[in-house]
C-alpha cells in the first residue's frame, strides 16, 4: 500500500520529482484560466499523454478517475437546476483534468521521491522545532491514502447494494473506518519493519 506508483517503468518515471510537481502547480494554475477551446486542447493533450505512456498506465489513470462520479453528479444536477450547466460543465471538466494531471504524477512517482521533495520544501520547519520529515511522510501518506479509501468506500458501498435495497449511506462509515484502521497498522508495521522515518526515530 505505501506506493501506488505504476509498476511499469516510463519516461515520466525518470523525471525528477521536483519537476513533476512543479508542472503540475503550474498546470492546476493554468487549467482555471484557460477557456473551453483551450480546455478542450488540454483534455486532447492529457489523454495523448497517457496514451503514450502506454496503455495499461492510462488505464490505471482512468480508474483513479472513477471515484469522482459522486462529485460530478453533485456539480451537474445544481448547475442543471440553477440554469447554468454550461458553467458546470467547464467546472467539472477543469477538476477532472486537474485530477487526472495529479494522478499521471502519482502513477509516475515513488513514495521516496515524493518525500523527500516535500521535506526539501519544508526544511525551514527546523527553525520552528518541527521534524520536515515527519511533516513530509505524514504529507505523503494522505496523499497516497485518499484514493485508495475512495476506492474501499465504492467497494464497501457496492457490497452493502447486494445484500440490501436500502441505501448504504451513513452504513458505510464503520465499516470504512475500519478498514482505515487495518491499513493504517499495516503502515505501520511496514515503517516500523524499514526502520522508521529516520534514524532518529528508531
Amino acid at each position: 500500500m505505501l506506493t501506488l506508483t505504476h509498476p511499469r517503468r516510463t519516461v515520466l518515471h525518470r523525471w525528477p520529482a521536483g519537476v513533476k510537481l512543479a508542472l503540475l502547480a503550474a498546470a492546476s494554475l493554468l487549467l482555471f484560466r484557460l477557456p473551453p477551446a483551450g480546455l478542450a486542447l488540454a483534455a486532447l493533450a492529457l489523454a495523448g499523454i497517457y496514451l503514450a505512456l502506454g496503455r495499461d498506465l492510462a488505464r490505471a489513470g482512468l480508474r483513479a478517475l472513477l471515484p469522482l462520479w459522486p462529485f460530478v453528479l453533485v456539480l451537474a444536477v445544481w448547475h442543471a437546476f440553477g440554469g447554468t450547466l454550461a458553467l458546470g460543465g467547464l467546472l467539472i471538466l477543469r477538476m477532472m483534468l486537474a485530477v487526472a494531471a495529479a494522478n499521471l504524477v502519482t502513477l509516475t512517482t515513488s513514495l521516496s521521491e515524493m518525500i523527500a521533495v516535500i521535506e526539501r520544501l519544508l526544511s525551514p520547519l527546523r527553525r520552528l522545532g518541527l521534524d520536515p520529515r515527519a511533516v513530509a511522510l505524514a504529507m505523503a501518506l494522505v496523499i497516497r491514502f485518499a484514493p485508495l479509501l475512495l476506492e474501499r468506500q465504492r467497494g464497501i458501498a457496492m457490497a452493502w447494494r447486494a445484500r440490501s435495497h436500502r441505501r448504504p449511506g451513513w452504513r458505510t462509515a464503520l465499516p470504512l473506518t475500519l478498514s482505515a484502521l487495518d491499513e493504517a497498522d499495516q503502515v505501520a508495521e511496514a515503517l516500523r519493519a524499514r526502520g522508521g522515518i529516520s534514524p532518529r526515530h528508531k
